[in-house]
């Protein structure tokens, strides 16, 4: 890779993993809470690394960083997690300087989510890089990345139909229980779990089933309320939560809990049971199954649903991949930038001391010397010189490693050594 004035670190690095060789559990085991992200960032400031950003989805987590050897990301990763290192290798992918960033390109528009043009990781990627930036972990580079990712996605969400219809982990959640359940809007659902995936659900629920048997039960009440509030719907308290299963017809589960909060023996029905688990990692124990009138379902298999909407979304992926290309090109551009921008720096105070040194020879010689006028002149010259070495080195046609190494020796330069991307 080409030498470039952004880090201290020698390399850029993207590791992780994601839904398509990590099954539901392993993904929980490297899922990470608030609390983890933010004790992975303080790791990461006490470990000396320069500019990180963390993401944790239902579908993937990982880190995008400078380092050394991607084993210190892979490590900070491990230390905040239940996953272990020797779960990661078996999974995990690591990508290093173009191919990370090439990576986070295809993340962040929705060509690598589970769902083609699922586009919730975007906002995500926005708040990770904003927490990096208030720990002092993000630098100029991969501030300037993650905003070329949302110029690309916000392009793409705008220019191209990738994702149109109602396509998402929430609303196939919605077509499965159609497909699944006769005379939807008389059966009673229990929605536990007021997080975002849940707030989606319950959102497809009311709007496509008409059902006004719906219930919500959150650990904090008041979320619950705020949501079914805005929908008219019945909050009762976790505490009931036994009671109201045995109620329901369908459950579905969508909690932030790192452990599994519905097993077996909390299930005190024998009529039919639908368990949809939308959470990660699995908040129901797969001990259910033990029981003969409980059908569960996990995001997963939700994940896989493909109807004729994801078949349409397909024929826009050449046009997303043009636009991914695009704005990549521009950040190329600015990368190149970046390369010679020490050389132009060190030119610049030379051209100063040449001038500076001029000024006071014409000083000592003329007694009406003009000190401003004098001094705007040199300036103004300095920039224009500067300038034109600039545009000279962004030409394609020629080779800038060539031309830096002919301007450093006529001049005589020196500048701080820059390290590799």
């Amino acid at each position: 890779m080409q030498k470039y004035n952004i880090s201290r670190s020698n390399y850029f690095y993207a590791i992780g993993l994601s839904y398509k060789k990590a099954d539901a559990e392993i993904r929980g085991h490297f899922s990470l809470d608030e609390d983890a992200k933010r004790a992975l960032l303080n790791q990461a400031k006490e470990n000396d690394i320069e500019s990180l950003v963390v993401t944790s989805t239902c579908n993937r987590t990982e880190i995008y960083g400078f380092a050394q050897h991607p084993f210190q990301l892979i490590q900070l990763l491990c230390d905040n997690t239940r996953g272990t290192i020797e779960e990661f290798q078996k999974v995990a992918y690591i990508y290093k300087n173009k191919d990370a960033i090439a990576h986070m390109f295809r993340v962040g528009s929705g060509l690598d989510s589970q769902i083609l043009g699922d586009f919730e990781i975007i906002s995500q990627l926005k708040s990770s890089a904003k927490a990096s930036k208030k720990n002092g972990l993000l630098n100029p580079f991969t501030e300037r990345l993650v905003n070329a990712v949302i110029q690309a996605s916000k392009r793409i969400k705008t220019e191209t139909n990738i994702s149109s219809g109602a396509t998402s982990v929430s609303f196939a959640s919605v077509q499965y229980i159609f497909n699944t359940i006769d005379n939807i809007s008389d059966k009673n659902i229990l929605l536990f779990g007021t997080g975002k995936i849940g707030r989606n659900t319950c959102e497809n629920l009311v709007k496509h089933t008409k059902n006004e048997h719906i219930t919500l039960i959150n650990r904090t009440k008041d979320k619950a309320e705020k949501i079914a509030g805005k929908f008219n719907l019945v909050v009762k308290d976790y505490a009931n939560l036994q009671e109201e299963i045995s109620k329901s017809d369908i459950l579905i589960v969508a909690t932030g809990a790192q452990h599994p909060t519905i097993d077996k023996h909390i299930i005190q029905t024998k009529k039919p049971l639908l368990i949809l688990d939308l959470s990660i990692p699995k908040n129901v124990d797969s001990n259910v199954e033990e029981l003969n009138n409980i059908s569960l379902v996990h995001l997963d298999h939700l994940s896989k649903i493909t109807d004729k909407t994801l078949e349409d979304r397909k024929k826009h992926i050449p046009l997303a991949e043009a636009i991914i290309e695009d704005v990549k090109s521009e950040f190329g551009d600015w990368l190149e930038t970046r390369k010679f921008a020490p050389t132009i720096k060190a030119l610049k105070h030379k051209l100063t001391d040449f001038a500076l040194a001029e000024l006071d020879i014409q000083r000592k010689k003329n007694t009406d010397f003009n000190e401003a006028q004098a001094t705007l002149i040199s300036n103004n010259i300095i920039q224009k010189i500067t300038n034109h070495f600039a545009h000279h080195l962004k030409d394609d046609n020629i080779s800038t490693d060539e031309s830096l190494e002919l301007i450093k020796k006529v001049f005589q330069l020196e500048e701080e050594t820059p390290t590799n991307v």
